[in-house]
């Protein structure tokens, strides 16, 4: 059987270690092929990650790049489906997430002639102001194999009569976040920021409604200002920082002496700095999550999410980018004590991989 996965952005690269991990051990005769889109980062720029998850070189690099989401997601599906037409043995097609790569490889693959499961399948925000949202939706409707994360998912998946074969796996991030706690250790990061522990904000940002928003932007940096007693730990990406130029903002967010601005981290320093923090303010449905599977409280800027159970769960709460909401909860909220201090099992045991492993394995035999 041959097998090739699509990636394309950070997060498709993380979820597909597991995979290719369980994928690879089954058997000699399964071949797994990586076809990287350089969605976000060519392989050069994204290398880290694949060296962070012992993963291998991808056996194809489209250099997509950034562009406008139309454009792009064209320039993916012509070069996806050349590869899969001049090479016509895959058997089936695997795509993470909700990226625009995500979205390509599914659309490319159904009209190659050739099956696709989507990991991850099944979220929704119902907030179609975001492009992840779409990509959700039209990569669901055209997967022959759905593997939901959470029960909800399933739920989701039903209600909207999808054509495929539903499997619930749970998530792949309980996997990826054991596998990272494991090594953080080695993690100087915290040394060399010179963080205390518990006594810092982890903050992130990088959607398109809250980055392209003046007005998103200007309510995040009068709560970092009104926030002045609180050090506040801010990754901030190159787009984000053009943007905040572009808008002569930026040189207002370097005066809050309480933000440590510094530049994107690994994923191993990532979760380091994220287990340590007093609490994560956030705009990314990823570091919600893995808040949660950390017990790290969650504030998430943004309307609404498709990680609902953490907000029902106690542990992530909504405020947008209003910036009284955002001080009062960085300030005085924390998980109700229904909550208990511990988390609940709801994104699976910790064997998604086996299980989406197994399942492709007996669906396609």
């Amino acid at each position: 059987m041959k097998i090739a996965s699509v990636v394309g952005a950070r997060p498709n690269i993380i979820k597909l270690a597991p995979i290719h991990k369980a994928i690879r051990t089954f058997s000699d005769h399964h071949r797994h092929v990586i076809i990287h889109t350089g969605q976000h980062y060519d392989y050069k720029l994204s290398e880290i990650f694949f060296k962070e998850f012992d993963l291998p070189k991808p056996d194809f690099d489209l250099n997509v790049g950034s562009a406008t989401p139309g454009f792009q997601i064209g320039e993916m599906i012509k070069k996806l489906e050349k590869i899969f037409l001049k090479y016509n043995d895959f058997d089936l097609v695997l795509v993470y997430g909700d990226t625009n790569s995500t979205f390509a490889g599914a659309l490319a693959a159904m009209k190659s002639g050739i099956r696709v499961a989507h990991v991850e399948a099944g979220l929704r925000s119902f907030d179609r102001r975001m492009p992840e949202e779409i990509n959700r939706i039209l990569t669901d409707q055209l997967s022959d194999y759905l593997f939901a994360p959470t029960q909800t998912a399933i739920e989701n998946l039903e209600r909207e009569h999808v054509f495929g074969k539903i499997v619930y796996s749970g998530d792949i991030a309980v996997e990826i976040i054991n596998y990272a706690v494991q090594i953080s250790s080695k993690s100087l990061i915290l040394e060399n920021l010179q963080l205390r522990r518990k006594a810092y904000i982890l903050f992130t940002m990088h959607r398109a409604e809250n980055t392209d928003s003046h007005d998103s932007l200007i309510s995040i940096i009068r709560a970092f200002e009104t926030l002045s007693e609180i050090e506040i730990v801010f990754p901030i990406h190159p787009r984000t920082t053009n943007l905040l130029k572009k808008r002569d903002l930026y040189s207002r967010l370097e005066k809050c002496k309480n933000v440590k601005l510094i530049q994107p981290v690994n994923y191993i320093d990532f979760i380091k700095l994220m287990q340590n923090a007093k609490k994560v303010i956030t705009d990314s449905g990823g570091v919600q999550k893995e808040a949660y599977l950390l017990s790290v409280p969650c504030i998430t800027i943004r309307r609404n999410t498709e990680w609902i159970e953490t907000v029902k769960s106690g542990w992530n709460i909504l405020t947008d980018t209003d910036t009284k909401k955002i001080v009062k909860a960085t300030r005085d909220w924390m998980p109700s004590p229904t909550s208990n201090q511990k988390i609940k099992p709801i994104f699976g045991d910790g064997h998604a991989s086996a299980i989406i492993k197994n399942s492709i394995m007996s669906l396609m035999s």
